[in-house]
């Protein structure tokens, strides 16, 4: 159908027709085109779109653009070269490309989202988002392995990522609730630090150095970590798994480890056994080497169990030789554990009995009687 046919056709019209004629050709004078109208994008996504507006008139528009029916918390920007606009100037039969940026947030339903890029007056561009899962606005803090076993004096080194899923730049605190006299140091991208930038949608690497307080009990410790801002935080739950170690230190209370003695006569001699690991000592037993013919006892005979940081005292008897001549004598005691030792040196200064020390003198004083009487005896001849 020939241009002058269809004008031929209105002019039978009634006037009210041909006005809402007139009205559609107008508003088909100025269109508007992209070739991507339904894409399919993850949360936080943002979306680059360049769309013509085309004047298919005879003469100049000006042309009101806006875009209708968008999500509240969607931004979206309408741009021409480097210019932000809301009105754009076509000549008769050209096109102008305009571009429209618009960021999908990160928390966000799965599901289509429908908006119009409008041509006020003239076209309505219809565009679908297909959000192809469901969105958070959060913090994410990981790591591929939480748990840890090892001795108490042992350093775990933890692997994390710490996620910004928020829409900006984010500067995380990062700090422990780990139990009192635990150290944790925390080393992004391998540097130890107290805070660390992350970009939106991007995260970081770090290793979490975790050393425990000395001589710390065996056990199952919880460890928290937290990365925090003012508008989000995550937390990370750490575990350690203390498996003990077994040292002890056996003395005496006073730390004196000499003493005297009289030969053939008891000694008694208070021991104290300390733990001094963080692993519970089970079935310590006492057993020494002295000198020949020298007895030792001790009570108790064996200690059952003694917890870390505990003490105990045992009572050691010693009976020196009757015979033992006066001088120094050493007796080594010993503590062991199935898995552990411990051993002192004591030394015993032994002295005559009082009876023994009159006889030699006695002794002493016959010899010189006897001296002496030969002496007057024979010595005027």
């Amino acid at each position: 159908m020939s241009f002058f046919t269809k004008l031929s056709r209105l002019a039978l019209l009634p006037v009210a027709g041909i006005l809402m004629i007139s009205e559609i050709l107008t508003a088909q004078s100025v269109t508007l085109y992209t070739p991507y109208t339904k894409i399919s994008v993850p949360p936080g996504q943002k979306i680059d779109y360049s769309i013509d507006v085309i004047n298919h008139s005879g003469k100049r528009q000006n042309v009101d653009l806006l875009v209708t029916g968008i999500q509240k918390d969607w931004t979206w920007l309408l741009k021409s070269g480097s210019w932000n606009i809301r009105q754009i100037a076509i000549l008769p039969g050209e096109k102008k490309k305009i571009s429209l940026s618009v960021n999908v947030p990160f928390k966000v339903k799965k599901g289509n989202y429908r908006f119009n890029v409008v041509a006020k007056g003239f076209y309505s561009l219809p565009l679908n988002v297909v959000v192809s899962k469901q969105g958070t606005y959060k913090t994410e803090f990981t790591s591929n392995q939480a748990n840890m076993e090892g001795r108490d004096n042992a350093r775990f080194t933890f692997n994390a990522v710490l996620k910004n899923g928020t829409g900006v730049k984010q500067r995380y605190a990062l700090r422990s609730l780990a139990p009192r006299g635990w150290e944790v140091v925390f080393k992004p991208n391998y540097k130890e630090a107290t805070s660390v930038e992350i970009e939106p949608n991007n995260s970081v690497k770090m290793t979490i150095e975790i050393h425990p307080r000395h001589q710390v009990e065996a056990g199952t410790y919880k460890i928290p970590v937290l990365a925090e801002t003012n508008t989000t935080s995550a937390r990370l739950n750490l575990e350690i798994v203390i498996t003990g170690s077994y040292r002890m230190e056996l003395s005496t209370p006073t730390g004196l480890l000499s003493t005297h003695i009289t030969a053939g006569d008891e000694k008694k001699v208070m021991l104290l056994l300390k733990n001094t690991g963080s692993a519970k000592l089970k079935d310590v037993k006492f057993s020494y080497a002295a000198p020949e013919n020298w007895e030792v006892t001790f009570s108790p005979g064996k200690v059952e169990e003694l917890d870390p940081g505990r003490s105990t005292e045992v009572l050691t008897t010693i009976k020196a030789d009757k015979k033992a001549i006066a001088g120094d004598y050493v007796t080594k005691i010993t503590a062991k554990a199935p898995e552990i030792y411990s051993q002192i040196t004591y030394r015993f200064s032994v002295k005559t009995p009082m009876l023994m020390g009159w006889l030699g003198i006695l002794i002493i004083v016959i010899a010189l009687g006897s001296v002496y009487y030969l002496f007057q005896k024979y010595g005027r001849r």
